[in-house]
């Protein structure tokens, strides 16, 4: 189970959150304030952190600087009653991984949640195999039977993203949120170009293909001959 820490002053609204995340599967920790949140970050382990930016005393800007000074990696959703694009800016210079402006759509929350979540997983992971090809994520390297080649990052993504998880569905809309983020420009036919090159790449692959599930998405399954 993902452990999530909540940083919320506004104590009801600390609890909804919570609350919503318990109930889809999630161990959530309530905290007050920054001060609160180092403390709970210094004794547990955290998956994800969600935090607002207005709070006494440290606000959540400063909350993330500290913990990236403090080689905390985990992602951070940030949550602010302010829209400004300098606000988002100083948001993302901190080091948050994303960003929502209130009032905040619980569903969408947690869509956010699972993507950076996704993300977060894969990136810890380092190195992937499937048969006899190997992912290696610090170089994007893929090597296999007939060689290695470096992929353009969301390339390497896409194929790490449906590799990691072998015949399972992912509908478009998944896979641009959590390749792309919900504020790319990317569309379907991005997607579909991205699919596109990684079938080129690996047509002579014998461990997998990637296979189109119409009116879904696409999936990766054990290649047979």
């Amino acid at each position: 189970m993902f452990s999530i820490l909540v940083v919320e002053d506004d104590k009801e609204l600390c609890g909804l959150f919570c609350r919503t995340l318990i109930k889809n599967g999630y161990n959530a920790i309530p905290s007050q304030n920054a001060s609160e949140a180092l403390d709970v970050l210094e004794k547990e382990y955290i998956d994800l952190m969600i935090s607002d930016v207005m709070m006494p005393g440290m606000n959540g800007f400063e909350l993330v600087k500290a913990m990236r000074v403090g080689r905390m990696d985990m992602p951070v959703l940030m949550i602010t009653a302010k829209g400004d694009i300098n606000d988002k800016e100083q948001g993302f210079k901190s080091g948050a991984d994303d960003y929502m402006v209130k009032p905040i759509d619980l569903k969408e929350m947690l869509f956010r949640v699972a993507a950076l979540l996704r993300r977060a997983k894969s990136a810890s992971e380092r190195k992937l195999t499937f048969g006899e090809t190997l992912l290696e994520y610090d170089t994007q390297t893929v090597s296999d039977a007939n060689g290695s080649q470096i992929l353009p990052l969301k390339e390497f993504q896409l194929l790490y993203k449906l590799l990691s998880y072998p015949g399972q569905i992912f509908t478009r809309q998944q896979i641009l949120d959590d390749i792309w983020g919900f504020d790319d420009v990317a569309d379907s036919h991005t997607l579909d170009v991205h699919i596109s090159r990684l079938r080129e790449r690996f047509k002579k692959n014998t461990d997998f293909r990637i296979v189109t599930i119409r009116g879904l998405g696409y999936r990766a399954v054990k290649y047979e001959s």
